[in-house]
């Protein structure tokens, strides 16, 4: 019986695997807001000023 399952099983998967890489790339086009952006700056900073000082 679980040979059966195995080939849906993995039918399944490569089904979620297509779905999700289209929702992904169809985000990636889309911009970011602004407060993440600005997040990710200050921990841009933040790591550059961590690496400025181990040196």
């Amino acid at each position: 019986m679980a040979s059966q399952e195995d080939p849906k099983k993995a039918r399944i998967a490569k089904y979620i695997d297509k779905n999700l890489k289209q929702v992904f790339a169809d985000l990636e086009g889309d911009d970011m807001p602004d407060q993440i952006v600005d997040l990710l700056s200050v921990l841009r900073a933040q790591d550059e000023e961590l690496k400025a000082t181990k040196k």
